[in-house]
């Protein structure tokens, strides 16, 4: 490392260095543009000499030279194409103007800093991109308010605040965000991304300045997880002058939220600050806080290397708890806000570092490396509870009236605190090299991802609500290894036609060492080991500069979690990976005031495991390999500038996006439904081929509306629908028929036949947000209002993880921003 930063130092002297101690005696000045805007720290040097320098802020430049009837001029910087000019004597004189392109294709796919006009060009799969102003224009509360947004994407609140993400893609489940890959800036975000990929933290939206989707055969780049696709929360750069913003809102039940950022460009390092503090005392019965600090730091060493330097500091103490509504409190009414376990509380602590470092090799030859580390605490307290009178240790505590279906809930004295810690590391060197091959051009990417994981986990049991102390119960370590490589060529086959192909590996070896369980001291150890291939390709036509059609195919591949793959009694049960293929097709649109992308889109799991954790609705222990599932469907979005048809001046947007998916089991799958009661006879299995898969509507649509006028008022509506959607593989629609089913059937127990609010259909709901903002002009004065679910309708978001889970009522903002 010490000699690579010498190397670079040397460069970045060499560059900058004027050759006044040689025969040099002529100036030649000018600027450097992109796009009719001046590029800073552009290096620009005369072929074959030592002879360079740099663009200043403005992308202007001088630089010496000697009497030479002709030279070559070079112009290099990252992300931009190496560009050599052959000067005559007449053409040395005067500034001169040096038009350079940006390099298309050695932008990332995912962590793109800018525009991505150019990009989506070239990449075979569908794509959406949510940009800072329609961040600032929505207002959301959560991430989840954009994100449903996103044709393909299914978003299940839990409380209300986007704390707990749980998003599925293209009807995968989305119970904790497992089956997509949560990045920031193009690093893992989950508690560990291979061992347990649970989003128990989730980015701060207000710290954004946009968040990518990638569904298609472009994934296969990241990883572990490239079956339902890859979300990217993108970060914003320092700015080129000393600036900040102050932002304050509140409003209902509470809610508070406090944003401040600075940051500037000094010389050639730029730096951004900025801090969160969020809060609400009754998001129904949620009450949270959490304190965000991240700071960003960016560095030219020169103008072929640079570094970004992350560091970030979570703080979140919320009251969050697993136990739900039961049907008959929710269908009661009045329940809603309740807390059921007022003394469940969750404390949730990250640090995170990250450095990013780009060195252009040659020209068309990049270096990409990427280092991280975090450490997530989450520990949880919650106190047990039980849905029968005769249970014991009971509290007295009850909630609910009996009905003799787990229709009341009855708390206990004794509570269980469920304490993990993660450490999470990772190193990621990525060569990126565009180069012509027999007259087509080529960019490949080729890398190495290795990352180490360990979590701790214990279960310490209390005698009374709220304790923090007890008899330890469970108390064990997982550790995993990763190491993938891959590499994908995409080759430019003419201007309009290019062809993707890539292959990537995954190497996994778990270690699961349980130290005690069930109150007793152990010493059980094993390991496991998943390895896969992982193969993709696509094809990009485009028919015109406004029209492009894309298809892809690729293997759709997640890990078994740590715990699952290794039983508590230490046995390695050959769980297998989740493996799917993944195919789409799609068009892609693009006019001076439409943007328009549709796909069609098909995944044929071998093996979907489907979860049983507690946060799923399930027993918390167990595996089950789910089989074959089959999920299909067809995804639209469209985005129409329709300020042509307003008053001059005025800017205006109307967007629509719809998604229809069907998700089924696809093979034979048998499941318990009724137990036997008499001696004698046998339980009954029912075969659920053909049945939708959990948490999956049919059809989701979701538009809006934007306007703005020049005195700087503005207003923003927008609709989400979600379609119906089945809860348990039985597919069970009204627990009460089975009710009566159970009642005239004395020989068995129907598992239908309860109303503790965990299975049952959710009916379809539509949502309808406002947000409203006046900008005063000149003086960096911004002050808005929003109401999210403008007509309070009452609906049931979730009936996960242990219970019903009412969507947020009517909830109204207010807000002032400076930016200074």
């Amino acid at each position: 490392m010490k000699s690579i930063y010498l190397s670079f130092l040397f460069v970045f002297i060499q560059l900058q260095t004027k050759v006044e101690a040689s025969d040099a005696h002529n100036i030649l000045g000018g600027r450097v543009l992109s796009d009719g805007a001046g590029v800073p720290y552009i290096a620009v040097y005369i072929k074959g000499t030592n002879t360079g320098t740099i663009t200043d802020e403005t992308g202007q430049f001088t630089l010496p030279y000697g009497d030479f009837d002709q030279l070559v001029l070079g112009v290099q910087g990252l992300g931009y194409k190496t560009t050599f000019i052959d000067l005559s004597q007449d053409e040395k004189e005067g500034n001169l103007d040096i038009n350079i392109e940006p390099d298309t294709l050695l932008l990332e796919q995912v962590l793109v800093s800018g525009s991505r006009v150019g990009v989506l060009r070239f990449l075979p799969g569908s794509v959406s991109f949510i940009n800072k102003a329609q961040l600032e224009n929505t207002r959301p509360v959560s991430a989840n308010e954009v994100l449903r947004n996103i044709a393909g994407v299914h978003v299940v609140e839990e409380e209300g605040a986007g704390l707990r993400a749980n998003i599925g893609i293209r009807g995968l489940d989305p119970d904790k965000s497992r089956n997509v890959l949560m990045l920031e800036d193009g690093v893992p975000v989950a508690l560990a991304p291979y061992g347990e990929p649970e989003m128990y933290f989730s980015p701060n939206i207000d710290r954004m300045s946009g968040v990518e989707v990638l569904k298609g055969n472009g994934s296969i780049l990241f990883g572990p997880q490239t079956i339902g696709g890859v979300i990217n929360y993108l970060t914003p750069d320092a700015p080129e002058n000393p600036e900040g913003r102050l932002s304050i809102r509140g409003g209902d039940f509470g809610f508070f939220n406090s944003y401040l950022e600075y940051g500037g460009t000094w010389n050639n390092t730029g730096v951004i600050m900025n801090y969160s503090r969020k809060q609400a005392d009754n998001f129904g019965p949620t009450r949270f806080l959490f304190h965000d600090f991240n700071t960003k730091i960016q560095t030219r060493f020169s103008p072929v290397s640079q570094m970004v330097f992350k560091l970030g500091v979570y703080d979140e103490n919320s009251n969050a708890t697993y136990v739900g509504l039961t049907q008959p409190m929710y269908d009661r009414g009045g329940y809603d806000d309740l807390r059921i376990a007022p003394d469940d509380e969750l404390n949730v602590r990250r640090y995170s570092v990250s450095i990013n470092h780009k060195y252009l090799l040659s020209p068309g030859l990049q270096l990409n490396t990427t280092a991280f580390g975090y450490t997530t605490t989450r520990n949880w307290n919650r106190q047990d509870f039980t849905y029968s009178s005769t249970a014991s240790n009971l509290s007295g505590v009850v909630h609910g009236e009996p009905d003799g279906y787990q229709g009341s809930i009855y708390l206990r004295n004794s509570t269980g605190q469920r304490n993990r810690q993660f450490e999470v590391a990772g190193i990621e060197p990525r060569l990126q090299y565009r180069y012509d091959l027999g007259g087509f051009i080529v960019k490949t990417d080729a890398g190495v991802r290795y990352l180490y994981e360990r979590a701790f986990e214990q279960r310490v049991n209390g005698i009374k609500p709220g304790v923090l102390s007890g008899d330890l119960i469970n108390d064990e370590v997982r550790t995993g290894h990763a190491v993938s490589a891959y590499v994908q060529n995409n080759i430019m086959l003419s201007n309009r036609l290019s062809i993707m192909a890539g292959l990537r590996n995954e190497n996994v070896r778990y270690e699961r060492e349980i130290l005690r369980m069930g109150s007793t001291d152990t010493l059980i150890t094993n390991t496991t080991d998943v390895f896969a291939l992982i193969p993709g390709a696509g094809i990009n036509y485009n028919l015109t500069d406004e029209i492009g059609f894309f298809a892809g195919l690729h293997r759709g591949f997640a890990p078994p979690r740590t715990k699952d793959a290794i039983s508590n009694e230490g046995e390695d049960l050959q769980l297998d990976a989740e493996k799917s293929w993944n195919s789409e097709i799609g068009l892609r649109l693009a006019t001076g005031n439409l943007s328009f992308e549709t796909a069609f889109f098909h995944m044929n799991f071998s093996n979907q495991v489907i979860p049983v954790s507690e946060s799923s609705g399930g027993a918390g222990t167990g595996y089950v390999n789910g089989g074959k599932t089959l999920h299909y469907g067809i995804e639209a979005s469209a985005l129409m500038d329709i300020a042509g048809m307003l008053p001059a001046n005025w800017k205006g947007s109307l967007s629509l996006s719809a998604t229809y998916v069907v998700s089924e089991f696809s093979s034979d799958r048998y499941i318990l439904q009724k137990r036997s009661l008499v001696a004698g006879l046998d339980d009954v299995y029912v075969n659920v081929k053909g049945n939708r898969t959990p948490y999956a509507p049919d059809l989701a649509i979701n538009g809006g509306f934007q306007i703005e006028l020049p005195a700087g008022l503005g207003l923003s509506v927008t609709g989400n629908y979600t379609g119906s959607q089945y809860t348990d593989v039985l597919n069970t629609d009204n627990v009460y028929d089975w009710i009566d089913i159970h009642e005239a059937d004395s020989d068995y127990q129907y598992v239908q036949a309860v109303t503790n609010g965990r299975i049952g259909k959710l009916d379809s709901f539509f949502i309808t947000n406002l947000n409203v903002w006046y900008n005063f002009s000149g003086s960096g004065l911004a002050i808005n209002a929003g109401v999210k679910n403008i007509t309070n309708q009452r609906y049931i978001a979730t009936r996960r993880p242990q219970g019903i889970r009412a969507g947020m009522p009517r909830l109204i903002t207010a807000g002032i921003n400076y930016t200074f």
